[in-house]
This record gives structure tokens, sequence and C-alpha cells, in this order.
């Protein structure tokens, strides 16, 4: 299943979320990119039932384009009471047929940071309310963020992933959700260990598999930050895996 460069360490601990829960899904950055690989041939060809994801910055004007992509499983960056509404006309709209919901995210912007995108966390409950009460074609999955870059374990657990856990709680007893109900989506190749110790559901593990992907202005990670390779142990720990490919 795994047809990539990689280490039979690491094909063996991802291999095991895959043994677990048959699950794996793919995430995209940016929307022209998603629609781009969504219609690859060759990819459809060798796993048609492949789910993919869409990890970035959404704009309301690449909505419908996004929304038109064959096996869109989740937004995963919902970030505004507008955006859902937009997301929810859009695809009640274009699926016509269907009675599918849309799989969404809401994402929160834990660190404060200008340069991420997120709700400030104190309007989550706020907005999932909204999202399930009025926008009848999306289903709330969960939460999302990406944190700081970069955090040392060795001041204490991150405080990003801490935030993330206590607004689960929030909007859990303000709207009577289970908790098990509500996914977390924290964590990456340098840190996804710690993010499933503390309760993360899907990581995103692409630069584990693929190497790192070439950012303008990204901090080159010191030897100590590099992405590590999974342990089955922390694997079978994982509800969903989701690749983001490099």
């Amino acid at each position: 299943m795994w047809k990539v460069g990689m280490s039979e360490e690491v094909g063996k601990a991802l291999q095991a979320v895959v043994d677990r829960v048959n699950q794996a899904a793919a995430r995209r950055p940016k929307v022209n990119e998603l629609v781009d690989k969504a219609s690859n041939l060759q990819i459809l060809e060798s796993c048609p039932e492949i789910e993919w994801h869409f990890i970035g910055h959404l704009q309301k004007n690449n909505v419908n384009k996004l929304l038109g992509v064959p096996n869109l499983f989740m937004v995963e960056t919902v970030d505004s009471v507008k955006l859902a509404d937009k997301v929810n006309s859009s695809w009640l709209r274009l699926r016509t047929a269907s009675t599918q919901t849309l799989k969404i995210m809401v994402q929160i912007n834990t660190s404060g940071e200008e340069s991420k995108h997120g709700l400030p966390p104190g309007e989550t409950v706020t907005t999932v309310k909204h999202i399930l009460s009025k926008c009848s074609a999306l289903h709330f999955s969960g939460l999302m963020t990406i944190g700081r870059y970069g955090y040392d374990l060795a001041d204490g657990p991150n405080p990003d992933f801490q935030a993330l856990l206590s607004r689960r709680q929030e909007v859990c007893a303000s709207l009577q959700l289970p908790l098990e109900d509500v996914e977390l989506s924290m964590g990456m190749s340098t840190d996804f260990e710690h993010a499933i110790e503390v309760g993360s559901t899907n990581v995103r593990v692409g630069s584990t598999i693929f190497g790192n992907r070439d950012y303008p202005n990204t901090p080159t990670p010191s030897p100590e930050k590099k992405s590590k390779v999974p342990t089955e142990e922390a694997a079978k720990k994982m509800e969903r895996l989701t690749v983001t490919e490099q």
C-alpha cells in the first residue's frame, strides 16, 4: 500500500494504522493542487476510494472549485460563520442529487499569531453552534489547529494542543455533544507523538514519508526538531492517519 520512498520502520508503523482502522486520507493545502491531484488518472486508478481533506486557507471565491472535487471528504479549515454559510449553500447547490453531508472542522488560531488563520478561541462555541443549527449540509466533525512552529516540549505540554483540548471540552459542555464525537486535528511530523498522547485523533505526517517540503521563509528544523519515525505503539493510538503529500 505504501508505494513511496520510506524506511521499513516507517512503513510498518503506518501500516499499523491502516490495519487498525482501515482508513487513510490525503490532504492538500491549496485548492488548485487538490483539484489537480483529484483528477490524476494514476491516483484514481491506484486509490479509487481515496478521501481528500482540504487543510489550507479557503477563500470564499474558491469554494465552488473545491467542492467540485470528487471524493472530497472533509474541509478542515472553516474559520468563520460567513465561510461556513458559503460552504453550506454551495454544497447544497452542487450536490442536489445527494443527501450526503460534507464533513468540516473548525480551525482555531490557538497560538494567536497573525500569520496563522483560524478563529479566535473565544468564538469557538458560537461558531460551532451556528454550524449545527444553520448549516444542514455540513457535518461538524471536530476542531483543528496549526500550532506555533518548533515548540520545545522540555518547557512542558504544547500550549496549542492544550488550548484545543480546552475548546473541545467547552464546545461539548455548552452544546451537549459527546466528547468522542468531536475529533481533534493537531500534530505534524515533528510533534505528532505528543499530539497523540494528549488526545489528537488526526495527525499530519507528510514529511515523515515524503521528506520536507520547501516553503519560502520557513526555518530549517534543528536536529532535534527533524521529523520523527513513528513507532508502532504511537501509530496504533491514532484514530485516523492523514497524509499530506509533498
